[in-house]
């Protein structure tokens, strides 16, 4: 039958950094080479048809398509591959609630910093990866482009992505409103621990330089080697705030590495060149009172903070908006598919009723000779029966749009009624239009009549859902 019983449905399963802890998503992860494997798995489960899988550091989540018994099958798969733990741990959506968790991760909403760029572009490569496994055809590809094009929106009409909400996302944004910019920029990092790595990464783009130093010359070689840096011993300190733009201190020392002195000794041979300080360590590396010197600019990490609780706040703020278009576009994309699944069912109907009307007219007009009746009368006969399949299909067709709009499963109820109670088949074609009569016949060398207009009575009775 056209519209099955029992609806395919949009299903999610899956855990992430809210209900599972890193041990748990560990074991979960899937590595890039046995995705493949893992998706035919998942794809080869009762009621599934369509799978993808994004499996990331904070989130590892099957979406599937098929019928409503898909979600357990996978949910099962997935329990047993985590191992202990991992059930208690999995979530189940279903429908709108799925397709809405899908939207809501592109555009990173559901992230564990509000608004980071990156998790778009891993559900990219894993749809990218669906698509090489063969794991995903229309019905996933229609939401998975329909949720890039949503996080589009959201970076289009929203500021979700451009307020400051780490420490080393705080540093670098007060570095760019004093200096207008990184281009040409030197960065020196004083101590090689992650926090200076983290800030290097912000700070890389754009500037030109960054130069390590490290109490232990190793550490501050093997960050360099990440970074893209050079490393230097410890006692070049003072010679390299003499080169430096911006300085990212983070170390363990007790007692302040960047001292008054230090920092004036350096002034005239820097011309008075504005100096960016950040000190990133508790207890702090830089002595109070260097932001008293001039053209020097000094934050410790209460004053980074306070940029990062400003930065979440206006973030929070934007995802109010960008929660608003997610409803928004799932709520068009459900509408859209709705629309989809009653058309086939419309079109076998109509063709249906006007294969009948057809055989009706035909029938009729054979009782009369060929002298009887005018082209007028033979046209008004041709019209009466399109008039009367269109009224008749008029309260179907809108009882099926009406069931559209209050739902997928409900629309797919009403369409299966429809289907059965006219015995419709995906297999039915429509039968080629009869031979044109001699009246309407078109001369050797003449191009072919077109059937005339239907009354514009007859024509009102169509929708928006009608095939044209």
């Amino acid at each position: 039958m056209v519209a099955p019983t029992n609806p395919r449905v949009y299903s999610l399963v899956g855990l992430s950094h809210k209900t599972a802890p890193v041990e748990v998503r560990e074991r979960l992860a899937v590595a890039s080479g046995e995705l493949p494997q893992l998706l035919s798995q998942l794809k080869a489960q009762d009621g599934v048809e369509e799978a993808m899988l994004v499996s990331t550091c904070n989130r590892v989540e099957a979406y599937v398509y098929g019928g409503a018994e898909g979600a357990e099958s996978v949910k099962r798969c997935l329990a047993q591959r985590g191992g202990p733990g991992a059930e208690n741990s999995l979530y189940t959506r279903s429908g709108g609630e799925a397709l809405t968790h899908l939207f809501r991760v592109c555009c990173s909403l559901d992230s564990m910093i509000l608004g980071e760029p990156q998790i778009l572009g891993q559900v990219k490569d894993s749809f990218a990866g669906a698509q090489e496994a063969a794991s995903i055809a229309g019905a996933m590809t229609q939401a998975a482009q329909a949720a890039f094009a949503t996080a589009k929106r959201v970076r289009t009409e929203t500021s979700i992505g451009s307020s400051p909400v780490s420490m080393a996302s705080a540093a670098v944004e007060l570095a760019r409103k004093i200096f207008g910019g990184l281009d040409g920029r030197t960065v020196l990092l004083v101590g090689a621990g992650a926090m200076s790595e983290l800030c290097a990464k912000h700070l890389s783009e754009g500037t030109s330089r960054i130069l390590v130093v490290n109490r232990t010359l190793e550490r501050a070689q093997n960050l360099a080697l990440e970074v893209g840096g050079i490393a230097h011993p410890w006692e070049k300190l003072t010679d390299l705030l003499a080169e430096a733009d911006i300085v990212v201190s983070s170390t363990a020392a007790q007692r302040p590495v960047l001292t008054v002195s230090m920092i004036h000794s350096v002034l005239k041979q820097r011309h008075y060149r504005p100096l960016f300080l950040v000190d990133l360590a508790v207890p702090r590396d830089i002595e109070p009172g260097v932001d008293k010197l001039e053209n020097v600019y000094a934050y410790d990490v209460d004053d980074l903070q306070h940029v990062v609780d400003q930065g979440r706040s206006a973030r929070e703020q934007e995802a109010k908006r960008a929660e608003a278009i997610v409803a928004e576009e799932v709520e068009r994309f459900l509408r859209a598919r709705q629309v989809r699944d009653a058309v086939p069912v419309l079109a076998l109907l109509r063709n249906r009723a006007e294969e009948i009307a057809r055989l009706e007219v035909e029938k009729t007009l054979s009782l009369f000779g060929e002298e009887e009746l005018t082209p007028k009368q033979r046209k008004s006969i041709e019209a009466m029966g399109k008039a009367i399949v269109n009224k008749l299909l008029h309260f179907p067709t809108v009882k099926l749009r009406d069931a559209g709009k209050a739902g997928a499963e409900q629309a797919a109820q009403v369409a299966g009624v429809v289907a059965e109670l006219f015995d419709l088949h995906e297999s039915d074609k429509p039968n080629p239009p009869a031979a044109a009569k001699p009246n309407g016949a078109a001369k050797a060398g003449e191009p072919e009549r077109r059937p005339a207009p239907e009354p514009a009575a007859a024509a009102a009775g169509r929708n928006e859902l009608e095939p044209s």
